[in-house]
């Protein structure tokens, strides 16, 4: 350390001044040392001044300090002025507050006393006047619950005062709190007369649910209990196809078209509630299930006058006299008898097919479709809707046909079955 003071440095002085000198000369360069001369015109005279850079460098200071003065000067002017002027409103907000509290507090305190002496002053007289008539005793007990309600009140408001923020002072006077406090008596009057009127409707209401609940509940059963009975015949053969009545109500719900109307969307009931409410929902959505059901399926007779010649089921081919599955039923009729959609639906199919000749196929829905076959002529077109006793052809023989008749078949999912039972009330 010495070797490098010595050999850049003549002192340990040189040494420790060396970077005041290195501002120095930075100093130097930005305001270097001026001269600049002033004439006295009247006289002649001409004089030279000279300016070192330290005074250069101090007039620089100066000049930058007041300028800092200045912009600091209007900052506080400007932002914080607003903000002193804001805290003064607010204490003397709080100084209005607290001469408030005071008057409230010196109103309090009369009243407590008023009312302390008004209970002595009955019980003396409860405890010490023998000539006191039973209604004058019971007129003093009245009027010394009064007191003590009005002593509760008033330790009511005393509490407010000192928990609530945003407790605004009230009264000027004694007499302002003793009519408050009958107001507020009254008032409390009035809500428990209400309150009794309304308990006396709530009990009206729960009477009138009851009653309500009671009549659908029957009027579901009672029509539940009639569409099980109609749809009874069919049990059978809806078993053979896999179909118990859960699965069909569900989807039936779910169904819609514009012939058997929107999709029902069972009723869910909050759990917290008697139990009473969620099985009417269930019973209402059995009830619209089985209702809608019977409207989907093809139940009923696609001719007027019911003569089935041929059953569904194996039976000898009028053709080669051979065993041979008939996939569904054939009723009498001639040429030119009227067949009838038996449900809602939309025709999907109008025209020739191998077999069955001139044939009409209607969709009802849920999987389940009718056929009529050999029509002599079709009245429907494909993408028709249709409703029951909608004519939808004539009777005739064309295809593989020995004779004038209607070949009808009702399929679930493609596949026919037994339609015997759908079609006989």
């Amino acid at each position: 350390m010495i070797n490098f003071i010595t050999r850049y440095f003549t002192s340990l002085w040189a040494f420790i001044t060396a970077p005041f000198r290195a501002i120095w000369r930075v100093i130097v360069r930005i305001f270097p040392p001026r001269e600049f001369t002033v004439m006295d015109t009247p006289r002649g005279n001409v004089y030279t001044f000279n300016q070192s850079s330290f005074w250069r460098f101090t007039k620089f200071c100066a000049k930058v300090g007041l300028f800092v003065w200045a912009a600091w000067s209007t900052y506080v002017f400007v932002y914080h002025r607003p903000m002193l002027q804001n805290r003064t409103q607010q204490l003397e907000q709080m100084r209005e507050k607290y001469a408030h509290h005071m008057i409230d507090l010196n109103n309090y305190l009369a009243k407590y006393n008023e009312l302390t002496k008004n209970i002595n002053v009955i019980d003396d007289k409860l405890l010490k006047d023998k000539k006191l008539t039973d209604p004058q005793k019971e007129e003093l007990v009245n009027e010394r619950l009064k007191t003590w309600g009005e002593l509760d009140f008033l330790k009511t408001r005393i509490s407010e005062m000192f928990t609530d923020e945003d407790y605004a002072p009230e009264y000027t006077k004694v007499s302002d709190l003793a009519i408050e406090y009958e107001l507020t008596r009254a008032e409390n009057i009035e809500i428990k007369k209400r309150d009794i009127e309304l308990l006396e409707t709530v009990v009206k209401i729960v009477d009138a649910d009851n009653k309500i609940i009671d009549a659908v509940s029957k009027l579901a059963a009672d029509k539940t209990t009639e569409l099980r009975a109609e749809m009874k015949r069919i049990n059978g053969t809806l078993a053979t196809l896999g179909l118990g009545e859960g699965a069909l109500v569900q989807n039936a719900n779910k169904y819609s078209n514009q012939l058997v109307g929107a999709v029902f969307n069972p009723l869910e009931i909050d759990k917290e509630l008697d139990e009473k409410y969620q099985k009417l929902a269930n019973d209402i959505t059995l009830w619209n299930g089985l209702n809608k059901l019977k409207k989907i399926l093809p139940l009923g007779a696609p001719v007027r006058d019911v003569h089935i010649t041929s059953k569904y089921g194996t039976r000898k081919d009028p053709f080669t006299g051979a065993p041979k599955h008939h996939k569904g039923i054939d009723f009498a009729g001639k040429i030119g008898t009227e067949l009838m959609a038996v449900a809602p639906g939309r025709v999907i199919s109008a025209g020739e097919r191998v077999g069955y000749g001139t044939t009409v196929e209607i969709d009802h829905g849920l999987g389940f479709t009718t056929l009529y076959a050999h029509l002599s002529k079709i009245s429907v077109s494909r993408g028709d809707w249709v409703r029951p006793g909608t004519i939808v052809g004539l009777g005739g023989s064309s295809g593989r046909s020995t004779g004038p008749h209607l070949h009808y078949e009702i399929r679930y999912k493609g596949n026919p079955f037994d339609p015997e039972k759908f079609v006989k009330e």
